[in-house]
């Protein structure tokens, strides 16, 4: 039995790789915006070394893609492998982003546990194991990671069935896994169990993960999970960090991702969970950062339309936030006859602080009114119509004249005939 509380730290969906936004940077040669998610890691470690904490568990998605190139698993290799050897035990499951797309070929972590890094433990299948932490506390920690979905649909089972059919047989065959989970860990009611898991749990709150994507998704029912045999529950896969039994034992706790993807995630908190995990008894907080923050995503939005210099409007919108180091956009409501006004350049110059400008966007009124000088369509004829539209368009007088007279040659014709 555990003497003092397991102090767990907790994390997921980190997702190496991701580009958009960033350029190379000239000291590492990675791209910029990779190397704010490989800085975030860095900053987890410290956090975790100046805690002293016991046990760090990753829930999956290391990294963007299933085939990462050799630099990115070197880098997040040697931050893993610098919390192992301070003698921190590190458990990772593999999550969608992290599987090959033949369950014959490695997963993108497996390469730790080939190499046999001692404190690294990959589980990739379903199965429980008891390890001893950095200061000598026994622990169970059972794996429900990502499944193999094409191995599933491999299986007689599932062929021909309808998607539908498909997702649900998938679903009952993980809540099945995870019932046996729960019976193995009761074997040992006096000993801490930790549920490791990547999947969608109904009920979450979803977020920008959708658009990144790959694979099938899956998902498991909350009251699954909510089993006091578990002392906490430890997620994945889901980028917004949240509680799915809040106030309750045992905390179904998705950590989040420790960085912002795209702008859906722009309010979002970005860290991990420090957890403090006794049997039948656990606590946690959410960590926003230790020395390095999230990289900030704003949204300027700037509605121009009733001011007489649209661009003096746009200066002071981006005066009033902060974007130093910021990935910025913005989005503008003009008038049509202002978008001629507007002085990008200026604009741009104010916008220089930002560490990227994601773009500027306008939606332009283009109103009949405006086109027309004010006057009301509906009490114009169909020759007032035409002869304002020429007046626009600047045609000259005496070809204004002729092309209407065409016109009312045209429309008299018209309403003359049989069928007009």
């Amino acid at each position: 039995m555990s003497l003092s509380p397991i102090r767990l730290l907790h994390f997921a969906d980190l997702h190496v790789g991701m580009e958009r936004h960033g350029r190379i940077d000239p000291t590492t040669g990675l791209n910029s915006r990779v190397m704010d998610f490989l800085r975030r890691l860095s900053d987890l470690v410290e956090f975790a070394i100046a805690r002293d904490v016991d046990l760090v568990i990753f829930a999956g998605d290391a990294y963007k893609t299933r085939d990462p190139n050799s630099t990115y698993r070197r880098e997040f290799s040697w931050r893993i492998k610098e919390l192992a050897d301070r003698g921190i035990p590190v458990v990772m499951v593999p999550g969608n982003h992290d599987l090959p797309a033949v369950a014959a070929r490695a997963s993108a972590i497996e390469i730790f546990a080939t190499l046999a890094v001692p404190n690294v433990y990959v589980l990739e299948r379903e199965e429980v194991i008891t390890l001893t932490t950095r200061r000598g506390q026994t622990v169970q920690i059972a794996a429900a990671p990502y499944p193999y979905v094409s191995e599933l649909l491999s299986q007689a089972a599932y062929r021909g069935g309808s998607v539908e059919a498909t997702n649900r047989l998938i679903t009952e065959t993980m809540t099945e896994n995870i019932r046996a989970l729960a019976a193995q860990v009761r074997r040992r009611p006096d000993v801490p169990a930790i549920l490791v898991g990547h999947f969608s749990v109904d009920g979450a709150e979803l977020g920008s993960e959708r658009g990144i994507m790959i694979g099938r998704d899956v998902t498991v029912p909350r009251a699954i999970l909510a089993d006091p045999t578990w002392d906490y529950v430890a997620l994945g896969h889901i980028h917004k960090h949240q509680d799915l039994n809040p106030g309750a034992h045992p905390p179904v706790v998705y950590a989040g991702s420790v960085e912002r993807i795209d702008f859906g995630e722009e309010r979002e908190p970005k860290g991990w969970v420090l957890a403090e995990v006794s049997r039948g008894r656990t606590t946690y907080e959410f960590v926003p950062h230790f020395r390095r923050p999230a990289r900030r995503f704003v949204t300027i939005d700037c509605d121009c339309r009733e001011a007489d210099d649209p661009t003096t409007a746009v200066l002071a919108a981006i005066a009033r936030r902060e974007i130093t180091d910021a990935i910025v956009r913005l989005r503008l409501r003009l008038r049509q006859e202002q978008d001629a006004l507007l002085k990008e350049g200026a604009i741009r110059a104010a916008l220089a602080p930002a560490f990227d400008v994601a773009g500027i966007s306008k939606d332009i009124e283009w109103g009949a009114r405006s086109r027309l000088g004010g006057v009301d369509v509906e009490t114009l004829t169909p020759l007032e119509l035409l002869r304002r539209y020429f007046e626009n368009l600047k045609v000259p007088g005496a070809e204004t004249e002729r092309l209407l007279a065409d016109a009312a040659a045209i429309i008299r014709e018209v309403d003359e005939s049989p069928d007009g």
